[in-house]
């Protein structure tokens, strides 16, 4: 097995390699505005760290989300092409499941927990945890004072738990999305016989770039 990673989510375009017992390399750059000029030269990157080409994978795992419309479709449409072109699997994992398994590595939690993702316009993406790998909730995208009940009294991880302190105050890494977790827990969950998502994105709301109301259709005469 030789899985390639991709998420592109969040800020962070982060790409990996796993051959079903470890990672055998791996790379993230934080720009929530180049995911479509950074993703493919870091895969670039990622296999030749590795010595393997791009041939050699037998498996595509990509982050669903939820997230922004813009970044979230950049390395759905990458890992599908990658797929078509190699013949091979196409796997979907939830964006926020990987930050959650990315918290047992950094140690930062132990007991139930809360991931959360900026999803802009002032809210997050979100879901509850009872630890790394059992999600509690669906995915959710709301206004972080509106689920301040529903989070209270527990830590929280990532990019969005940072910037509202005031919902969550204990707020801990990892920040970004990384597709060495990703990668890893795909491989675990692989290995034990589950199935995982389709390679569907999740965005939860509409894209932020939409065509204007009263538009006016020009027809030729």
């Amino acid at each position: 097995m030789l899985l390639l990673a991709v998420d592109t989510a969040t800020p962070a375009v982060t790409v990996a390699l796993h051959d079903g017992s470890s990672v055998l390399a791996a790379e993230s750059q934080v720009d929530a505005r180049r995911h479509g000029e950074l993703l493919l030269p870091a895969v670039d990157r990622v296999l030749a760290e590795a010595g393997l080409k791009l041939e050699a994978v037998t498996d595509v795992v990509v982050g669903v989300g939820p997230g922004p419309y813009t970044g979230l479709r950049v390395g759905l449409v990458t890992a599908l092409t990658f797929g078509s072109v190699l013949g091979v699997p196409v796997h979907g994992l939830s964006t926020l499941d990987g930050l959650a398994y990315a918290s047992e590595a950094a140690g930062a939690i132990d007991g139930p927990f809360v991931v959360a993702t900026d999803a802009r316009r002032k809210e997050v993406y979100w879901a509850r945890y009872a630890d790394a790998r059992t999600r509690l909730t669906d995915p959710a995208v709301d206004r972080p004072a509106d689920i301040a009940g529903l989070v209270a009294g527990l830590p929280a991880v990532g990019a969005g738990a940072l910037l509202y302190p005031d919902t969550f105050p204990d707020a801990r890494g990892p920040e970004h999305q990384s597709a060495a977790a990703l990668a890893s827990l795909a491989a675990e969950r692989l290995a034990a016989g589950q199935t995982l998502l389709p390679p569907v994105p999740l965005y939860l709301r509409r894209p932020d770039a939409q065509v204007p109301k009263n538009y006016k259709v020009v027809t030729p005469k």
